[in-house]
């Protein structure tokens, strides 16, 4: 096994599965795509065939204009947001288990649990921190721009994931490093009101 293509293998999935966190089917519908017309570029296992097939392309690009769609109308969103809470999470896993198992010995398991937790925090991390933020700061104006911009990145992601892994690997190596300083050195907000 090449060293270099495990490393790759191992990007490439957790950009995919972090991708999944913002979009479920966008990272899933260029993996079918990338798998169907390009396999040189994509091959997956025996058992993720199924990726590749018709059936697959079209279920998942029906699911990705329903998502689209459903994301940027109020009210909508916040319904759409609780089915995704349980789909993303399902889809990092498969995309992670899917592209790992190419090169790696890993475990599907293993790597089917990374995926989840990877699609799920930033699943989390945009429904219970970002989108609140945008809705209490715009009034929900700002909302469906965020949504837009949030496809726009899971696609740009999920294209680079599968085209040039290595700098998916700096990049999530890179934020890995600024948010454990960011960690380390805000300024800690203990109240300064005396108690009596």
């Amino acid at each position: 096994m090449d060293v270099l293509s495990a490393v790759s293998s191992i990007f490439a999935s957790f950009g995919l599965s972090s991708s999944a966190g913002l979009n479920a089917y966008i990272p899933l519908l260029a993996v079918s795509l990338i798998t169907r017309f390009y396999p040189q570029l994509l091959k997956l296992g025996e058992q993720w065939d199924w990726l590749s097939s018709w059936w697959t392309i079209g279920v998942l690009a029906v699911l990705c204009a329903v998502e689209f769609f459903a994301d940027k109308v109020p009210a909508v969103n916040h319904v759409n947001d609780g089915i995704q809470t349980f789909v993303r999470p399902a889809a990092g896993a498969i995309l992670f288990a899917a592209n790992s198992s190419v090169i790696t010995d890993m475990h599907p398991v293993l790597a089917g649990v990374l995926g989840l937790m990877v699609a799920g925090g930033v699943h989390v991390a945009k429904s219970a921190v970002l989108r609140p933020a945008v809705t209490a700061t715009t009034g929900g104006i700002g909302s469906p721009v965020v949504s837009f911009l949030e496809d726009v990145v899971a696609l740009f992601v999920s294209i680079l994931s599968l085209v040039l892994p290595i700098l998916i690997g700096i990049f999530l190596i890179g934020s890995a490093i600024w948010f454990t300083y960011w960690i380390l050195t805000r300024p800690n907000k203990k109240s300064s009101t005396p108690a009596y």
